[in-house]
């Protein structure tokens, strides 16, 4: 039994002072005119955030959205964004396809991109007039990392008669040196375009193994990849798959095509996460598991009350490093921009502009599940 010890009238412990709130700190309170202006936002978060926690938030919220009005700036916000971000301060919400079209037109001096900085990268490509702010350098991603603008060159060079397709999942560098871009929402749109501009049935896709390989197996054309993969979506496994479903029977599992192979084989649905996000408010499945980061389970839960979530998830280191403290703060401070050398700016703009030239899907594409998965020749 626990021994119970009584410290008397005379107990000297002070209670300890309560430090300080990341608002509070930057001289952000929770008045009446911050409640004011965010008391309707707060339903849209209420799942997530506690009334508790509210208080710290909101000045957050309200200052955000002041100076976006003061500064001409907008806020591209990425579905693995959390959802205070997501909800309450984006401008423009979805996947990096949906975020690339939106900052080559948004009337906006100010981008802020609210993801990782391959992202800030392709609105600088695409408005360069623009200044694009990044509120966390340190904003990477594992995937973006694993190829480099000469590991392409060196493709190029081995096998100059086939098109490089790069993932926008890559740094400016990169799509530089590569013929055209694609998303996962697009990829097999792309794929089979640029094999037919080449009249070839041969095409290199980098630097994602993983979606090459479930690319490879939704079309005819020969494809040639790269060593890369996402080190969120790589860690889920058919296994895991097998586990959702003794667990939770009934469940509706769907993959993003940046899993391994064998995942979207025991899957019932892949696809990009505007598909993803498709699917559930189109179907509304009773019970759902989304194989992908963390937070995109909550944005789509939030559009979407009458789904239950079962959420197994793997969180993106990057994509948290991404916070309202730092968007704030990068709006104050105007950091950090987001610059490209002209000249490879201009090839990579080439390289974007040669997929966002395809006719317009009228949704995402879908990816066949159940299929055996694919061994790929790699180039790298």
């Amino acid at each position: 039994m626990a021994r119970l010890i009584d410290s008397g009238p005379g107990c000297p412990t002070p209670t300890p002072l309560r430090g300080a709130s990341a608002a509070e700190a930057r001289g952000l309170a929770y008045d009446e005119a911050v409640k004011a202006e965010t008391d309707d936002l707060y339903p849209l978060v209420q799942d997530f955030i506690t009334p508790m926690e509210w208080p710290a938030i909101a000045p957050f919220v309200a200052a955000i959205n002041r100076l976006k009005a003061q500064k001409n700036a907008v806020i591209l916000a990425h579905n693995y964004m959390t959802p205070d971000i997501f909800r309450l301060v984006g401008d423009f919400r979805g996947d990096s396809l949906q975020l690339a079209r939106e900052a080559s037109k948004v009337d906006a001096d100010i981008i802020v991109q609210a993801g990782v900085h391959f992202m800030a990268e392709t609105s600088k490509i695409l408005a360069p007039e623009k200044t694009v702010l990044i509120p966390d350098t340190r904003a990477g991603c594992s995937l973006a990392s694993s190829i480099t603008g000469a590991d392409v060159r060196l493709i190029k060079e081995k096998y100059p008669d086939y098109p490089v397709v790069t993932y926008v999942n890559t740094t400016a560098d990169v799509k530089a040196e590569c013929d055209i871009t694609c998303t996962s929402s697009n990829a097999a749109q792309v794929v089979e375009a640029i094999a037919k501009e080449w009249n070839t049935d041969t095409v290199i896709m980098v630097p994602d193994q993983y979606l090459a390989k479930n690319v490879a197996a939704q079309t005819d054309i020969r494809i040639m990849t790269w060593p890369g993969a996402c080190e969120v979506h790589e860690m889920f496994s058919a296994d895991d798959v097998n586990q959702l479903r003794e667990a939770h029977p009934g469940v509706v599992i769907l993959a993003h095509p940046e899993c391994p192979p064998d995942v979207l084989e025991a899957a019932d649905y892949a696809g990009s996460t505007a598909a993803l996000a498709n699917y559930v408010s189109e179907k509304s499945p009773n019970k759902v598991v989304l194989l992908t980061e963390c937070s995109m389970s909550d944005n789509v839960a939030a559009e979407n009350p009458g789904v239950n979530f079962i959420r197994p998830c793997n969180l993106c280191p990057h994509m948290k490093r991404i916070t309202l403290e730092n968007i704030y703060d990068c709006l104050v401070n105007g950091e950090y921009e987001v610059t490209i050398p002209e000249d490879v700016r201009i090839r990579a703009k080439k390289a974007l502009d040669a997929m966002m030239a395809l006719p317009k899907m009228d949704k995402p594409l879908d990816f066949v599940t159940g299929l055996e998965p694919l061994e790929l020749e790699m180039v790298g």
